[in-house]
């Protein structure tokens, strides 16, 4: 699998989102994507109890920890690379997470308006 430019949403270099826990779809810690991940796994997004509670509701438990797959679950403040279509949904139903677009992959912008994006912007410390 070939990875795609590790752009990211903003126009400059791909930054990591977590490696405490792994993410992305090559589980390197940034939100990389290929022609090969059908679910966009590209918008960095810093978990909260209401949208893993709303995750868990629609049927994707991030929560609940996955040992055979190493998989610790989620808690709030974890931030993960979530599907883009997952993270447009919540934000139809009012429950997204805040989401970093420095490690948010360019990709995520065919699903999710930059604009909606920036709504959910994580503001630097």
């Amino acid at each position: 699998m070939e990875k795609d430019p590790s752009t990211n949403a903003l126009g400059g270099a791909l930054e990591p989102c977590s490696t405490h826990p792994m993410t992305g779809f090559f589980r390197d810690g940034h939100c990389n994507t290929c022609a090969q991940d059908q679910g966009s796994h590209t918008v960095c997004a810093v978990m909260t109890a209401e949208f893993l509670a709303y995750s868990k509701y629609v049927g994707n438990d991030l929560s609940t920890p996955i040992p055979q797959f190493n998989f610790p679950g989620l808690r709030p403040g974890d931030r993960w690379c979530l599907c883009a279509a997952r993270f447009l949904q919540a934000h139809d139903e009012g429950c997204a997470p805040l989401v970093r677009l420095e490690a948010t992959h360019v990709r995520a912008l065919e699903v999710v308006p930059l604009e909606v994006l920036e709504l959910y912007a994580e503001k630097a410390p």
